[in-house]
């Protein structure tokens, strides 16, 4: 009897473990990990998408931030996390793609630990100019930063502002020389100021300083123009072709989350990119939508992965 009792169980243990596979998802709130505080560029972008995604999933999407390190502290507690799909990193070009070469250790390997589900937004970057620096292009601004020696700020050494004006320098063959600020406000500040001539910055807040003409715009960075300016060219059409940098963001859950997962959260996400409430608040804060597919997104971070670790070493930037 007791081996026909015990057969009986593992028969039973087998009946249940395919039942239990085909819980339904997400039967809790899921937490999406942003790597900056409230109020940062990338919060503004997760809110609404998060806010959208909760409505389809039938699930609060709750934002948690984890500032620091440069969005180092997030991505690593997103690497860590179980991989169920309950924990969810809203991740940035600055920790995915140029931290990796900035700094010696991290705590994650970007490719290895990260199941990429899909890239949402890029961030509108601009070339800004004081009124005074003697070019109204980039080619012009190229010609002059041979003739005489230009300062550009960031908000940073190794932040995307400093990196962008790094591959300029290298694409261009020049050398406008950096000054890193703490943060990008600053060097805002001091570009409308003259004390600096040359800035990539987002759109956003420098849009106010182009329209009142305290600054120039010479061009947007990325591959195509922007809906916001139409009228600006990219540097790649205006004199330094092939030149493009995006601040980009998406969403990534841990490795070895289960491709049905991340299947189903590429085709929420997609979702929520086009209602149109959520494409206006993200144009409106000078991002626009750049969707893609879980494999479209790993490759490209692996692109963007080589990318930067080049002009990194071009620049030899290290982390303050």
């Amino acid at each position: 009897m007791k081996v026909i009792i015990s057969g009986v169980v593992a028969l039973c243990g087998t009946c249940v473990a395919p039942v239990q596979a085909q819980q339904p998802y997400p039967e809790k709130p899921l937490r999406l990990l942003v790597g900056f505080p409230a109020g940062s560029a990338l919060d503004s972008a997760a809110r609404p998408i998060a806010g959208k995604l909760s409505e389809l999933l039938g699930q609060n999407v709750v934002i948690d931030n984890r500032a620091g390190a440069a969005g180092n502290i997030a991505a690593e507690i997103a690497a860590r996390a179980r991989p169920d799909g309950y924990t969810l990193l809203f991740g940035a070009n600055g920790a995915l793609a140029i931290n990796p070469a900035l700094y010696e250790k991290l705590p994650f390997d970007s490719v290895k630990d990260f199941a990429p589900i899909a890239k949402v937004v890029d961030a509108v970057n601009v070339l800004v100019l004081h009124p005074s620096a003697p070019a109204s292009s980039v080619e012009q601004l190229i010609v002059a930063a041979k003739l005489k020696s230009l300062l550009g700020g960031s908000g940073g050494v190794g932040s995307p502002g400093h990196l962008a004006l790094e591959l300029f320098n290298m694409m261009a063959g020049v050398k406008i020389t950096h000054v890193p600020y703490k943060g990008s406000a600053p060097a805002l500040v001091d570009v409308i100021a003259g004390n600096i001539q040359v800035l990539f910055s987002t759109l956003t807040p420098a849009l106010p300083h182009i329209k009142s003409g305290r600054i120039k715009a010479l061009a947007v960075t990325s591959q195509k123009r922007s809906q916001l300016v139409q009228e600006l060219p990219t540097v790649s059409e205006s004199g330094l072709k092939g030149f493009e940098v995006t601040g980009w963001y998406g969403v990534l859950a841990p490795a070895q989350t289960p491709r049905a997962l991340v299947r189903r959260l590429n085709g929420e996400i997609l979702k929520a990119l086009q209602s149109q409430e959520v494409k206006q608040n993200l144009l409106t804060q000078g991002f626009e939508i750049s969707s893609s597919s879980p494999d479209e997104f790993a490759a490209f971070i692996r692109i963007e992965l080589a990318k930067w670790a080049k002009v990194v070493k071009f620049s030899g930037a290290k982390p303050n």
